[in-house]
């Protein structure tokens, strides 16, 4: 297994780890991030299917990104989790991965979590003056912004279908 590689390989790096229902979850620091994945590469963890994050606001290192792996040849998914804390910025990896462009943006939009080193860091879903970040949970319910919906014709407009 994968996470055992690891441990041999890159001793002291996984701060926690933990399985469910088949597909493996280790935590790390973000600091050991670039070296665990040119590691998962050379061992055949050559699909990066997604990166996401979680946030936890609670929490001094309030988010996790979180990175989803799979080995094409096994079929071992992995889910990588590194923790950072509000104002931290994380190795980018679209030198390696061309997917984590857009993974990359999407969280950085979402979420306002820097990527260091990556090509064209903007927002990706939402306009470039949005107000936040949408997927933190303080984010305000109701959108946060009073003139969105001011003059709305699309499919809905104030609850009224057009």
């Amino acid at each position: 297994m994968i996470i055992e590689q690891i441990d041999a390989q890159l001793p002291g790096t996984v701060t926690d780890r933990h399985a469910f229902r088949g597909d493996q979850t280790i935590v790390i620091a973000r600091e050991n991030l670039l070296a665990v994945v040119a590691l998962l590469h050379r061992e055949g963890f050559q699909l990066l299917v997604d990166i996401t994050a979680v946030d936890w606001p609670e929490r001094e290192q309030r988010f996790d990104v979180v990175y989803h792996w799979l080995n094409l040849a096994s079929q071992e998914r992995l889910r990588l989790k590194v923790p950072v804390a509000e104002g931290e910025s994380v190795p980018s990896l679209t030198g390696t991965f061309k997917t984590a462009d857009w993974f990359e943006r999407e969280v950085f939009d979402m979420f306002g979590i820097r990527f260091d080193g990556h090509p064209d860091l903007r927002r990706l879903l939402t306009w470039p003056d949005f107000p936040g970040h949408a997927l933190r949970k303080d984010f305000p319910l109701d959108g946060g912004d009073p003139f969105c919906m001011e003059g709305c014709t699309a499919p809905y407009n104030n609850g009224e279908r057009n």
